[in-house]
């Protein structure tokens, strides 16, 4: 993407981010309804048209995309999507490549927070290298002529139970919604979200308050200098902390209260 399409998906994936800091917020159904709006766009081409045109203003296509999808998705989906279509886009496809990338990467968070995006990353690979092994395979999958319910039966037989469910989603969306791209293509781009998703470090923060956007701040950017990482916070409220703050990033849990731990951190940085 260029231009304003490149500025209005670095922006979708910023609200992506913070709506699924919550981890109340069911990754999987979001993603999943995700899907839906990039299906009904693709196949909707004047649709499309009317919700990236320039010459519209950004309220008025956000109150149609609200009235559209009202009650046929969730809440979240729907306040993703209303914010996409208030954004310009160079290009009227771009909106519904954006909107694709945004649910594979709520399927990626869905996969992360379970503590499972390592296993999909590999799955993703794996499976991109048995279909480059068996011409049979590839064919059977991209044959125009074969219907999206005959190669979803078919990926379902073959990775069901083998491969996380996140995998399989994601691949038989793929396959059976390849939207011009090829399979080779599909996956190489799911891959890359994998692995940008895994280079980014994840603190699931809980606190018995809400934090300040000051302490969020200051948490996360003590955090990602002593990781050496870009950190993310997804962040959880439980009064049973008693006041204090829990910080797990994979299998290692750090507990402390907020002023102490900031304060920690703080020296640590120091020294």
């Amino acid at each position: 993407m260029n231009g304003a399409s490149r500025e209005a998906l670095a922006a979708a994936r910023e609200r992506l981010d913070a709506l699924t800091d919550n981890t109340s917020v069911d990754a999987a159904k979001l993603a999943e309804e995700l899907a839906a709006v990039t299906g009904l766009l693709d196949r909707e081409v004047s649709l499309r048209r009317v919700l990236t045109d320039p010459a519209q203003a950004g309220e008025a296509k956000a109150e149609l995309a609200g009235r559209l999808l009202a009650g046929q998705v969730g809440g979240e989906t729907a306040d993703l999507v209303t914010g996409m279509v208030r954004s310009r886009w160079s290009r009227s496809r771009d909106l519904v490549d954006a909107i694709e990338e945004l649910a594979s990467t709520a399927e990626l968070i869905a996969a992360q927070r379970s503590g499972a995006l390592d296993d999909v990353e590999d799955e993703l690979f794996r499976f991109g290298r048995i279909v480059a092994s068996s011409p049979e395979l590839r064919a059977a999958l991209a044959e125009r002529g074969t219907e999206a319910r005959a190669k979803a039966e078919l990926l379902r037989r073959l990775l069901g139970g083998r491969a996380n469910p996140v995998t399989e989603r994601l691949v038989v969306r793929l396959v059976t919604h390849p939207r011009g791209r090829s399979l080779d293509g599909g996956l190489d781009a799911l891959s890359k979200l994998a692995a940008d998703r895994r280079d980014r470090l994840v603190a699931v923060v809980t606190s018995a308050v809400p934090l300040s956007d000051e302490q969020k701040r200051r948490l996360g950017d003590g955090l990602a200098r002593l990781y050496g990482r870009q950190m993310h916070l997804n962040l959880d409220v439980d009064p049973a902390v008693l006041g204090g703050i829990q910080v797990r990033i994979g299998e290692e849990v750090i507990n402390g209260t907020i002023a102490d731990r900031l304060d920690e951190v703080s020296r640590r940085m120091a020294g």
